[in-house]
């Protein structure tokens, strides 16, 4: 039982799969919670150990890629059973869990952060994050067009589609604009700029990867997910407060109440989506910045909003990786970017964004991997995107800066290409 595959103790998993395998054979795998979280722990974690053991590899992020991308090439040939297969889509579309992740570990890492490093690091991000996506723009741009891609294709279907913010907040919009500015087919614009979308955040998540490895062998270059030097968590006075006002650690039902204000925080920005537009994780994100600002928030929330947080980062990242794999990934689209002046010019752009983030992240005392990661998120594949790049680098208390570089970063990528190729076309 001390013997685990991920979280699961050996023999657990032994009898969780042999009950699975029974369910299936007897064509009773149901979409009910129970029975998904048995198939996406299973699947999640057998696929983050396999990537976990391999050597090179599993120094940079294989157990976020192979979590991700084996259950898409699976679901792809047709290898996951059919019921399985259809459960964990029904099950992923109509839960919609990545967002009450993507709330569980924005509003624990933002409860753990020091005030002031907070304030500072939301300032300081937008420069590395908008000088390297002008440099990626540019030099993206410039080696598609040197490889017989042409500069209007590089950068209109390729670069910018890159730096959108993803599917759902990115490439849909942006299909949906390029359609009624070009006159085509909104089907067809989608295929077009799908694939670069979903090579570039492997190329992200591989890079990021990379830099956890780096990191480890120059430990000046980083913070291990502190953005700042000197910067430090607020745990740990909080533990303290905690323990002389209560006695001892605390119980249970403050980890729960940490939990449902998570949730809370996150409807509201469901409700400021509705009302103003404002993506519902960034409007979210603000109102768990302006709690801890304001001291809003106890001691003992934040120290049960952090340990929500640790629980979702440890026991959930990659059932979801897995689930995100099977339900969102098309193996089919990723495959089709795999030629060689399309790697090219993908892979130069998101190293220019994530290089562009370090040096600059550097000239403004941030850490420079740290900036490099957060500025890989900008080429990710949105929220899911972002679960994996954080997950490879070890670095999922960046979430917060994370998502501004995806949702604002994505927007505002949208916005202006559109007004550009409106007035060039």
């Amino acid at each position: 039982m001390d013997t685990r595959i991920g979280i699961i103790p050996v023999p657990v998993f032994v009898l969780l799969f042999a009950l699975l395998a029974g369910f299936t054979y007897t064509g009773d795998i149901k979409g009910d919670i129970s029975m998904m979280i048995a198939v996406l722990v299973i699947g999640g974690f057998t696929c983050a150990e396999i990537g976990k053991r391999i050597p090179v590899l599993r120094s940079i992020g294989a157990g976020a890629i192979f979590a991700t991308f084996i259950p898409s090439a699976l679901a792809y040939y047709k290898l996951i059973p059919p019921q399985i297969e259809k459960s964990i889509i029904e099950f992923t579309k109509y839960t919609n869990f990545l967002y009450l992740f993507i709330a569980c570990i924005i509003v624990g890492s933002i409860l753990g952060m020091d005030r002031n490093v907070l304030v500072k690091g939301f300032v300081k991000i937008f420069v590395p994050l908008a000088l390297g996506s002008i440099a990626a723009g540019v030099v993206g741009t410039l080696v598609g067009t040197l490889l017989g891609l042409g500069a209007h294709h590089s950068f209109f279907f390729v670069v910018l589609p890159i730096m959108a913010g993803g599917v759902g907040e990115g490439a849909i919009p942006l299909s949906i604009g390029y359609s009624e500015i070009l006159h085509q087919p909104q089907g067809d614009v989608f295929a077009q700029i799908l694939p670069p979308i979903m090579l570039g955040s492997l190329t992200a998540i591989i890079l990021s990867g990379l830099l956890n490895y780096v990191g480890k062998q120059y430990p000046s270059l980083t913070g291990e997910g502190r953005l700042q030097p000197a910067e430090h968590d607020d745990m740990d006075s909080t533990r303290e407060e905690v323990a002389s006002e209560t006695g001892g650690p605390m119980d249970v039902s403050t980890v729960a109440a940490a939990g449902l204000a998570a949730i809370t925080l996150y409807l509201m920005g469901v409700m400021c989506h509705r009302l103003f537009g404002l993506p519902a994780p960034v409007a979210m994100l603000f109102l768990a910045v302006l709690a801890k600002l304001t001291s809003a928030v106890s001691p003992h929330l934040q120290q049960g909003g952090f340990v929500v947080y640790k629980f979702f980062s440890t026991a959930v990242t990659y059932p979801l990786l897995f689930a995100i794999g099977v339900s969102l990934t098309p193996w089919d689209k990723l495959v089709a970017a795999f030629n060689v002046p399309n790697i090219i010019t993908i892979f130069s752009t998101v190293v220019t964004l994530m290089a562009t983030g370090a040096v600059v992240g550097r000239l403004l005392d941030m850490y420079p991997i740290e900036s490099a990661i957060i500025n890989a998120c900008h080429s990710g594949q949105g929220g899911t995107g972002d679960v994996a790049i954080l997950t490879a680098a070890n670095r999922m208390q960046l979430m917060p800066f994370a998502q501004i570089a995806t949702r604002i970063g994505g927007a505002i990528t949208v916005t202006l290409v559109l007004i550009i190729l409106s007035r060039i076309t």
